[in-house]
């Protein structure tokens, strides 16, 4: 019997792509496993969401006016999408924080497919993300939040927002994989906060001033935003000034698809190469 070895791969595709599924599998559960064993991390994680709802909603939404409907119903898309993306910290801070500490290395000497790392980064983020829109969608019907049209296209919004943070995390997993060090995440990480601002997540484009509005609107968030808020049917929707706003479920499909095209084989390639 021979061992199969990152230098050995099994022979065929089909046995390459379930030895990649399984091992990405077993390190996306590892990662679970980990968070689950932090309790406060766990609660911290789901308390945010609740804390912009209610910052944004109430303390901020109380002089803003949105015709046509209610401003927390046209804010909930915007944190929806807004927590997607901040969730790049998130993916950063751990794989950067695994090269310091060793674990890269050590899965890199493993017996393991050469993609199974940042593909059970990916998962594990993924199922962490599902768990944080829940919890959002929650606060949100609580403060008055609602869909206004069919199953169908409530779960094409949910779509989009989950296709957002998967183009996102892959560009989270190359950038830890690029960074020197824990101590560099937040310098690459401060233009994040200010980037979801600069969009339609709170204030419509038309509201800002021309050149700044002309940003916002092709910023990839807000296409995703817009998008989410016409299949969600919430106040704030229209066909805008721009290409961009008038096409904004193509581009909440195109801006993620060209991100993954970009960063997933950017990410697996700079992984195969640390320490060369």
């Amino acid at each position: 019997m021979t061992a199969t070895t990152p230098d050995a791969p099994a022979t065929t595709p089909g046995d390459r792509l379930r030895w990649a599924v399984s091992d990405g599998w077993t390190i996306a559960r590892r990662y679970l496993t980990h968070w689950v064993q932090e309790p406060g991390r766990i609660l911290a994680g789901l308390l945010f969401p609740g804390m912009m709802v209610l910052l944004f909603g109430y303390v901020f939404g109380s002089a803003m006016k949105v015709p046509g409907g209610d401003y927390r119903e046209f804010l909930m898309p915007g944190l929806f999408a807004m927590t997607m993306a901040m969730g790049i910290a998130v993916t950063v801070t751990s794989v950067t924080t695994d090269a310091a500490r060793g674990v890269t290395d050590r899965f890199r000497s493993m017996p393991m497919a050469r993609s199974a790392v940042v593909t059970g980064r990916c998962i594990a983020d993924m199922v962490n993300s599902v768990l944080d829109l829940a919890v959002l969608i929650g606060c949100g019907l609580l403060v008055g939040w609602g869909w206004h049209r069919g199953p169908g296209a409530v779960l094409g919004a949910l779509g989009l927002l989950l296709l957002l943070r998967f183009a996102l995390i892959w560009v989270g997993i190359y950038l830890g994989l690029v960074l020197p060090g824990p101590e560099a995440v937040p310098v690459v990480l401060a233009p994040v906060y200010p980037l979801t601002m600069i969009a339609n997540t709170f204030v419509a484009p038309g509201q800002m001033p021309s050149w700044l509005g002309a940003i916002a609107e092709w910023n990839p968030l807000s296409a995703t935003v817009s998008a989410t808020r016409r299949l969600f049917g919430n106040p704030g929707i229209g066909p805008g000034d721009s290409w961009a706003a008038g096409h904004s479920l193509l581009l909440a499909v195109v801006w993620p698809l060209v991100l993954v095209a970009v960063f997933l084989p950017l990410s697996v390639r700079r992984y195969r190469r640390l320490s060369r």
